[in-house]
């Protein structure tokens, strides 16, 4: 079987190759690993590669599978970790210098639910450094390159996430988010990515940046192979505090049902927002599908939307500030004053008192109410993941709609929100603009209703073709 096919295949169609021993795990991770030999000096993925043990678990996987220890279906299939997942003997960077001699003594368990599913891990890959920026830019270890076009940024923080999957280096990649870093980049990458319910996914040997705001989950090429991911990690987690004990669906199985009588809610606030004229015709044609699939579009107001960009700043800023602090009293002041200067938020955060954060978290109670509000009478909420494509790398504004505005705040006006409130919502291909660039339609949920969201998503995407074209990359 040609390799490159192997690289782009889904999940739904590897696995039953692979449990029918008309492909081993041998054959696939060689295909991957030979793309990334092919791929990587151009793009920059990946901060650490694991080839020599990826190809020892491969022989174990196939081994496994001839003996009838067929496991399922991610079963030999590959898989990259954003850096900042802990993974037991290899090194953990979470993006800076300074930790590029940390290796973990123990797994997360995002990354210990993968190796019980039979996963493949190929490596760590890039991201912002400490997770904070939502271009993805790392001055540490260099920028991942978008894959559409070199010279636009991939998105972030989950850069090396969103180009890894969007090449076919990786089949399955895991992203975090905590202003929209999973859904940027797989916005950005023409991918799937998906931002579960806070609590669903375990954060337990995960990098922290923002308590309070954090969510671990999976970017894909299609909505089926991110339920099959969703199947091996979601749940409860009892070395994860704010684990919720829910009950867990199929969500491979629930996203094959049909969405007619859905009732999906447009807040017309989003399309308030000044944003690039292709984004908006590309979303307005994306739910004009949805409606002919059967769902029912409502009009929905969501007036205090806006704020959450600021309240979930302000929240980031003062946990990362305190999560990070111990690095100015036990690195040196030039290390740190690397990291600082560029990211100057962790310096800000110290500057927030006790009284304005606590503020701020009733604040985002009273959102999240409304939130739940907004959703009352609709079962899903839809707009653009984004307010632009990708635009150049070193971009510090982007012009939108004549209005000037910071590339870091624009960034995570539509994605911010679902992360404040904790609500589960999954950006799907939708799109390009004429330069050839992703786009991005954003579908959102009430709190544990993931599976439904992944539903709509899955019917748009049978739908349309756009999940079905690659990067011209050799």
């Amino acid at each position: 079987m040609d390799s490159l096919e192997l690289c782009y295949m889904s999940v739904e169609e590897l696995a039953p190759l692979i449990q029918e021993r008309q492909v081993s795990p041998v054959e696939v991770t060689k295909a991957h690993l030979d793309r990334i030999a092919v791929t990587e000096p151009g793009l920059n993925a990946f901060i650490t590669l694991t080839a020599e043990q990826a190809m020892a678990d491969a022989d174990e996987a196939e081994a496994e599978i001839r003996g009838g220890g067929y496991r399922g279906p991610l079963h030999g299939i590959s898989l990259g970790l954003k850096d900042l997942y802990y993974t037991e003997g290899v090194v953990t960077t979470s993006g800076v210098r300074i930790y590029e001699d940390f290796v973990p003594s123990y797994d997360s368990t995002v990354t210990r639910r993968f190796k019980g599913a039979g996963t493949i891990l190929l490596g760590k890959l890039n991201l912002a450094p400490l997770a904070m920026s939502g271009r993805g830019e790392n001055p540490f270890f260099g920028n991942a390159l978008n894959p559409w076009n070199t010279e636009m940024v991939p998105g972030g923080s989950s850069s090396g996430s969103g180009v890894a999957a969007a090449v076919g280096q990786c089949t399955i990649t895991m992203g975090s988010d905590t202003g929209g870093s999973i859904r940027i980049p797989a916005s950005f990458c023409n991918l799937v990515g998906h931002k579960p319910t806070y609590g669903l996914v375990s954060r337990y040997g995960v990098s922290p940046l923002s308590w309070g705001l954090d969510h671990c989950g999976p970017m894909t090429r299609t909505v089926m192979d991110t339920a099959h991911a969703m199947n091996a990690i979601a749940g409860h987690d009892p070395n994860d505090p704010t684990s919720a004990r829910v009950g867990v669906p199929d969500y491979a199985a629930s996203a094959q049902e049909r969405i007619r009588g859905l009732r999906i809610g447009v807040p017309r606030e989003f399309f308030e927002f000044p944003m690039e004229a292709e984004v908006r015709s590309t979303v307005e044609k994306a739910m004009a599908v949805l409606e002919e699939l059967g769902a029912e579009l409502i009009d929905v107001s969501w007036p205090n939307f806006y704020r959450a960009v600021t309240m979930g700043h302000l929240i980031s800023i003062s946990e990362a500030s305190s999560i990070h602090t111990h690095l100015v009293e036990t690195r040196g002041s030039e290390e740190v004053g690397k990291i600082l200067r560029k990211f100057p938020r962790i310096e800000a955060g110290m500057m927030i008192s006790a009284a304005d954060y606590l503020e701020v978290l009733k604040l985002r109670r009273h959102y999240t109410q409304e939130s739940h509000r907004v959703m009352k009478d609709v079962d899903l909420l839809v707009g653009p993941t984004m307010p632009m494509a990708p635009f150049p790398q070193g971009s510090a504004e982007v012009d939108l709609e004549g209005q000037t505005f910071g590339a870091e705040k624009a960034i995570p006006t539509f994605t911010r929100p679902y992360d404040l409130n904790g609500f589960p919502a999954v950006s799907v291909p939708c799109g390009f603009s004429e330069s050839g660039l992703p786009i991005g339609l954003q579908i959102a949920a009430k709190p544990y209703q993931d599976h439904i969201a992944l539903r709509a998503a899955y019917a748009y995407e049978q739908a349309t073709e756009w999940h079905k074209r690659r990067p011209d990359v050799p």
